[in-house]
């Protein structure tokens, strides 16, 4: 399964991909942050599309 990544650099802190997916993600001190690897119940490629820099990827 794809492990999500995000790219503190392009990251804005918007939670997007937190609001979609607390158990992965969550914005702690303006950035995104992975707290899992998986879930089994979102759709990580509709996060990664959904995040409006392109901070999030995923990697095999």
């Amino acid at each position: 399964m794809a492990k999500p990544i995000v790219n503190q650099e392009l990251c804005i802190g918007c939670g997007t991909c937190e609001s979609l997916c607390s158990t992965i993600f969550k914005v702690e001190n303006g950035k995104s942050q992975v707290i899992a690897e998986e879930c089994g119940s979102c759709n990580c490629q509709e996060i990664v599309d959904s995040c409006p820099v392109n901070a999030i990827s995923l990697s095999e």
